[in-house]
């Protein structure tokens, strides 16, 4: 599963919008769905306080071959 996979899934199984994602990383709505759907990067600050706001840490988002 790639990284803005996994992202996504997680957000939703956790319940939190993508406008509440995009307010705290302050980018647009559309520049966050973007990035979920791997149209754009995500960076390491980004990874960090998208993790934070997950409640899991960056690495959970990074390890291979997990679902």
């Amino acid at each position: 599963m790639k990284l803005h996979e996994k992202i996504r899934k997680t957000r939703k199984s956790k319940g939190v919008s993508q406008s509440f994602m995009a307010y705290h990383l302050k980018i647009s709505v559309s520049g966050y769905s973007m990035k979920e759907s791997g149209k754009r990067s995500i960076n390491t600050e980004e990874l960090e306080k998208i993790a934070c706001l997950l409640n899991e840490s960056p690495s959970f988002f990074l390890k291979i071959n997990s679902t």
